[in-house]
């Protein structure tokens, strides 16, 4: 068949050498810079299964779900996959389900999930078109701004379906990337170490 009818070019074909075959490093993201592709940090939702738990869950299970799958963020979803919110590590170990119970007269044993996420209208995304675009300090500069140490990346969906998340930044994972030791800390230190390590 003619080639240039359907506009397609064939790839040109090697002869191989001496090879190996790629061994895949589970738990060892590739290393980044600044100037890095944005999409090298970003956890892609097409690769990795999304963490997620439903909105009814106890502060405790959530806490064990997080523990289980190496997470610091959850979202929040109905039977539908539909996604309702998000809760993070800061939301469950901080102030807030305290807050929230004291003021509704209730022992933070009682409390779930839906209690204390981040409401889906209220949840901090990029666009993926604008992702691929972007480099790794980029996304740095974004999140600090936002005061967040999580944002998804959405694209929209085909024809008449709702938009889907496609993946999901992570501060304390640009910071392994970058080679900066792991930390739990506040947002403004968590920035502080990253962009000292960028240069920014």
């Amino acid at each position: 068949m003619d080639q240039t009818q359907n506009n397609t070019n064939p790839l040109p074909a090697i002869r191989l050498g001496d090879v190996v075959y790629q061994v895949p490093e589970p738990g060892v993201p590739r290393r980044v810079s600044a100037r890095s592709s944005a999409v090298e940090v970003m956890t892609d939702l097409h690769r990795v299964p999304a963490a997620t738990i439903p909105a009814g869950m106890n502060l405790d299970d959530a806490r064990q779900a997080m523990i289980l799958r190496g997470v610091r963020m959850l979202l929040v979803t109905d039977d539908r996959r539909a996604v309702k919110g998000l809760v993070t590590a800061s939301d469950l170990l901080g102030e807030q389900p305290v807050m929230v119970a004291q003021n509704r007269a209730v022992a933070v044993a009682d409390l779930t999930i839906a209690d204390i996420m981040t409401r889906v209208d209220a949840v901090e995304a990029f666009a993926l078109r604008d992702v691929l675009n972007a480099h790794v300090g980029d996304v740095v500069s974004a999140l600090r701004l936002l005061g967040r140490q999580h944002a998804l990346v959405v694209e929209p969906g085909e024809a008449g379906l709702p938009a889907h998340i496609r993946g999901v930044f992570s501060a304390s994972q640009i910071a392994r990337q970058l080679g900066i030791p792991p930390f739990v800390g506040e947002v403004a230190r968590t920035f502080a170490e990253i962009e000292a390590a960028i240069g920014a």
